[in-house]
């Protein structure tokens, strides 16, 4: 009966793959320069932008610390973001928008930024990025000092709240220690981005639209001259990667519900762009394939190395049963054959299963940073 069943599910990922492939997720490649210009050159929500030309930039020869050098922003009229989309006809104001153009843009900068490239590879870390670690550290010392309390409920701690009640109150503090000293204003319009990112304290829940706020709440810093063209890796490989270690402690501490999980069709119950950025990582490896990440041996010898494999880890460690059942639709990603395959197809799914539903975009919030305007022609 193992081997019948085996069979059969070996039948249904090569069935899954090929359909993933074909499918609406499958982005086809192109010029990465001009994929990622469409981001880093012009003017963004009337600002200029602070990642102008990256990747193009990383390619100019003889280029010296001062051509990494930002523009000074020239809108300084920041604001408390706000909900916009309220009704579902709102999503075509939303996919239209700036923000959208911008927030796809920083995520596919970064994707192209870590292809081919190991978490423990060398790169720089700015005085910026310190103070991230320091801002998540704080966080992270905040779950020790305020310890999940006795309820009958198995899920939903109410100590989070309490936990959450402390980020509320000291955020704008925590955002205003990061920024320069002249972009102190921006501080109330982006710590709420960072009040976002952590989870829902009503729910206590935590899903992919509390992920993508931090994911805003960076390119935010981003384009107010805090992070620069050189901190890219560190961006990832040391900020983001630290995010999820506290964003895990949470939801395991706290047991946090996952927000508008899909069970088992879901890719994750939490996560969805470490997945994209640590495809990209395995792109063009030279020995692990995208079928090797079901191998538990393989996770355990490389996760230090890859953030895919840290999140394969983390559901190994959080689930019970056989991968392909409490895990279909990863264990059917890995039948596709190439790691710039897996990418790409990720970066549509994630377009079509989180940035264009609107249960989840009903929650997010734009200001002059993240604006709802449309795209200018």
């Amino acid at each position: 009966m193992r081997n019948f069943q085996n069979v059969g599910q070996n039948q249904s990922r090569a069935i899954f793959s090929i359909g993933f492939l074909s499918s609406p997720y499958l982005v086809v490649s192109g010029n990465a320069n001009r994929m990622l210009h469409i981001y880093t050159s012009g003017e963004i929500s009337g600002c200029t932008a602070t990642l102008v030309n990256m990747a193009e930039t990383e390619h100019h020869s003889g280029s010296s610390p001062e051509d990494d050098t930002p523009p000074i922003p020239v809108c300084q009229n920041f604001m408390v973001p706000k909900k916009e989309i309220s009704m579902f006809p709102d999503m075509g104001k939303w996919k239209r928008s700036q923000a959208y153009a911008d927030y796809m843009g920083f995520i596919l900068t970064l994707n192209e930024g870590v292809k081919g490239k190991k978490l423990t590879c060398e790169y720089k870390v700015s005085e910026t990025i310190e103070k991230l670690l320091v801002l998540l550290g704080t966080l992270d010392r905040w779950i020790d000092e305020t310890p999940p309390e006795d309820q009958p409920s198995r899920f939903g701690n109410k100590a989070y709240r309490t936990w959450y009640a402390k980020l509320d109150q000291e955020a704008e503090g925590l955002v205003a220690a990061v920024i320069p000293e002249d972009k102190a204003a921006a501080a109330p319009e982006i710590a709420v981005y960072l009040k976002e990112a952590v989870g829902n304290s009503t729910r206590i829940d935590y899903g992919t639209g509390h992920e993508a706020a931090f994911a805003i709440f960076l390119c935010c810093l981003c384009k107010i001259g805090a992070l620069r063209v050189d901190d890219q890796l560190a961006i990832i490989f040391k900020v983001f990667d630290r995010y999820l270690v506290v964003m895990r402690k949470l939801q395991k501490t706290y047991r946090m519900e996952p927000a508008g999980s899909q069970g088992v069709w879901g890719l994750d119950d939490f996560q969805f762009l470490p997945f994209i950025w640590g495809s990209s990582q395995f792109v063009d490896h030279p020995t692990l394939e995208p079928k090797h990440f079901v191998d538990e041996k393989v996770v355990n010898e490389n996760h230090h190395d890859y953030m895919f494999l840290e999140c394969i880890k983390f559901i190994n460690e959080m689930k019970t049963g056989p991968f392909a059942e409490h895990s279909n639709q990863l264990w059917n990603i890995s039948a596709v054959p190439t790691w710039s395959k897996v990418n790409q197809g990720l970066i549509r799914m994630y377009k079509a299963e989180c940035l264009e539903k609107f249960p989840v975009i009903q929650h997010f919030k734009f200001g002059s940073l993240i604006s709802i305007q449309p795209v200018k022609p």
